[in-house]
């Protein structure tokens, strides 16, 4: 019998998730199919309670739905953490949840920047929405000592050191220049850069040893890493993230624990140039296609 997993989401024709397990799909020779489900907010509650009987054995979520998927699921410690669950599966008849994020952005930086975490005493977090919340919790269980989540609204900041503790150290978005002269990691969870967006506009005054990442996927190479690697800076972009994150669901649903390759990583590439090409205007579609992106050399 065909296995089948989905995309939950409104909209969900953006996500790239099922680009990423079919071609895991093809390459394993599984019989499963991985399909996309647009449903809508008030109707998602009643969707997830019957997802077997829709004929799927589990499910990634995305917006807007990350957080209803908690309350309706059976949610380990980091979706608790969290406080929203990106994935889920049928386990003997109870629907439990987990949120894949965090151990995305952890192997991510492990596989771009190995040894990002060794001695690593300070952290800035940019953001402290959901993103900033898997990127913490990531953190902290890796033993880095001070976490600064800076955020332009320092109220939000300080729900995540309430959340997470004394560790956590909220800090204002004018404070970023200075926090960065003794940190060895820097992460942007905000939506800064992202195509559609403005550009995150820091002052990149380091030390050499800093590692810059950025969870922002579309364009490939943001703002904020192209200044980094000129800077000879270490970096992980955010489409790593996004490969790393799926394997975990996928080896939950069909029982194979797969590999983010280079060839995958082009794959997704190309599809992202080519979304990002059609929203550009016509004259800047030719730059586009003479320049680009570059992949990470390990991926």
């Amino acid at each position: 019998m065909t296995k089948r997993a989905c995309i939950i989401g409104w909209p969900v024709a953006h996500s790239r998730s099922p680009l990423i397990h079919n071609y895991w799909i093809k390459q394993h020779g599984l019989d499963a199919e991985y399909r996309r489900e647009e449903v809508a907010p008030d109707a998602f509650g009643d969707f997830v309670k019957n997802l077997r009987d829709h004929g799927y054995v589990g499910a990634n979520v995305t917006v807007p739905h990350k957080e209803a998927a908690l309350a309706l699921t059976q949610p380990d410690e980091r979706a608790r953490a969290v406080g929203a669950a990106n994935t889920l599966w049928d386990a003997d008849g109870t629907l439990r949840s987990t949120n894949t994020d965090v151990e995305g952005f952890l192997a991510n930086l492990d596989s771009a920047t190995p040894g990002w975490d060794r001695g690593l005493e300070n952290a800035v977090v940019l953001g402290a929405g959901g993103g900033a919340r898997a990127v913490v919790f990531a953190l902290l269980a890796r033993d880095v000592q001070r976490v600064y989540v800076v955020n332009r609204t320092i109220e939000r900041a300080k729900i995540l050191q309430k959340q997470f503790g004394a560790r956590v150290k909220p800090a204002a978005w004018d404070e970023i220049t200075g926090l960065l002269g003794s940190a060895g990691l820097l992460v942007n969870t905000t939506s800064l850069g992202m195509v559609g967006q403005p550009p995150l506009e820091i002052n990149l005054r380091c030390p050499p040893s800093l590692v810059v990442t950025d969870l922002v996927y579309s364009p490939l190479v943001t703002k904020l890493l192209a200044t980094a690697r000129e800077r000879g800076l270490r970096t992980a972009d955010g489409l790593g993230m996004l490969l790393h994150q799926a394997v975990r669901g996928f080896e939950l649903w069909f029982g194979v624990k797969p590999e983010v390759t280079a060839e995958l990583r082009a794959l997704v590439e190309a599809d992202l140039r080519e979304k990002v090409q059609e929203k550009l205007p016509a004259a800047k579609q030719e730059k586009v296609k003479t320049k680009p992106a570059k992949s990470q050399g390990n991926m």
